[in-house]
């Protein structure tokens, strides 16, 4: 039980980590888009 909890709270923080990061992309290639 404890490793399934494990396990899922990592998945959570990787699909948060490349949520942010696709966010941070998508918000620099818009304002790049914006000054050009």
């Amino acid at each position: 039980r404890k490793t399934r909890y494990r396990g899922l709270a990592k998945n959570t923080a990787q699909l948060i980590t490349l949520f942010a990061l696709s966010n941070l992309w998508m918000v620099r290639k818009r304002i790049l888009v914006a000054n050009g």
